[in-house]
């Protein structure tokens, strides 16, 4: 296991891994951006943030989704870029057991759509594993950020 973490098959793994998460983030905010509304209606389903920023995060969590999918498309950045993705992943990690731990039945938002949903149309488990696999993709890349086909490479970071 040792050889594969630090052996010569890290960059390409690091490489998967980068791009894989670029396409989670991207996924992510572009299902939202087109319907800022809708991305605050999510948030304020589960009335944890006041009033006064559901717009903000709800509006703003798109654009940030969508940095984070380009930094780590093109491998720029990578390490911080992961540990952002933690500290978001964390933040809707810690939102969805919320929720869920007050029995608020809500779809997550997470890629699009969010709100209130039918308590037979949870998914909070499946959604807290889901993210705790990114969590383990993000934290790869802050312990090995180096990849094949990456700015960080190119411009030796």
């Amino acid at each position: 296991m040792r050889r594969l973490v630090d052996g010569p098959a890290a960059e390409w793994i690091s490489t998967v891994v980068r791009l894989g998460l670029a396409v989670v983030w991207a996924w992510a905010g572009l299902a939202k951006i087109s319907d800022p509304a809708v991305a605050a209606q999510a948030v304020r389903a589960y009335r944890i943030l006041p009033e006064g920023l559901v717009k903000p995060v709800g509006y703003g969590l798109p654009f940030l989704e969508l940095a984070l999918a380009l930094l780590l498309l093109v491998g720029l950045g990578t390490r911080i870029a992961a540990v952002i993705s933690i500290v978001l992943l964390l933040t809707f990690i810690a939102g969805i057991s919320s929720a869920w731990a007050r029995g608020i039945s809500i779809d997550c938002g997470c890629f699009g759509g969010g709100g209130a949903v039918d308590s037979s149309q949870t998914q909070y488990g499946q959604e807290i594993a889901r993210d705790c696999g990114f969590l383990l993709l993000a934290g790869w890349l802050v312990y090995r950020p180096r990849s094949k086909a990456s700015l960080d490479a190119w411009l030796d970071l």
